[in-house]
């Protein structure tokens, strides 16, 4: 997904530079919803992980 983000950023820039501000402007929109959705993503697996790796061994 962060690939994704990536993507759409330098479809923005690309954008940008050639005038295009509409598609730039719905790149960069679709770029930063990706990047938030990854974070949120990377946060609830991590808290899932420490949670998951704190049981006790017998």
């Amino acid at each position: 997904m962060l690939y994704w983000a990536a993507i759409f950023l330098v479809i923005a820039i690309v954008a940008a530079l050639f005038g295009f501000g509409g598609v730039a402007g719905a790149a960069i929109e679709i770029a930063q919803i990706l990047f938030f959705v990854f974070l949120v993503l990377f946060v609830i697996a991590l808290v899932v992980g420490l949670i998951r790796g704190r049981r006790p061994r017998i």
